[in-house]
């Protein structure tokens, strides 16, 4: 997953880097409104490729995990709906993606949150999500 692509808290939606400011990052909005706004030093700005996720053995990052994602929904957007379903929907459909992930640390809104981001990179035409290294690595 490429560096560029960020989350910024406070801010709906995934954001990529466009340029750098004086005091802040230029992104652009990864929506259908490509809306370009500055991110600040006081935003909380977080590259995807830099969040895991906890697992039974060891945590995943993110990128591995949404490219299983990919694989299950075979490139198209997430088959369930993130923003109705019920607890035990997201867990049981989330443990169909990893099986070993940790009941107690992952909530519910982290896999909300996940798949949100899923539809929103797929509905931008991201669809890469593995690391190079992790690629040269098998």
């Amino acid at each position: 997953m490429e560096q560029t692509i960020l989350a910024i808290a406070g801010k709906p939606g995934l954001y990529k880097l466009v340029s750098r400011g004086k005091a802040s990052l230029i992104v652009e909005a990864l929506d259908e409104t490509h809306r370009r706004v500055p991110a600040f030093a006081t935003d909380r700005v977080t590259s995807l490729a830099d969040i895991t996720m906890y697992t039974e053995s060891e945590d995943l990052p993110l990128g591995t995990i949404l490219a299983r994602l990919r694989d299950k929904e075979g490139g198209k957007k997430a088959s369930l709906n993130w923003r109705k379903a019920s607890a035990k929907e997201l867990q049981d459909y989330f443990a169909s993606v990893v099986p070993d992930f940790d009941r107690d640390r992952v909530h519910n809104s982290d896999i909300k949150k996940l798949l949100q981001w899923y539809n929103i990179l797929i509905a931008a035409g991201v669809t890469d999500f593995e690391d190079k290294t992790e690629e040269e690595e098998k």
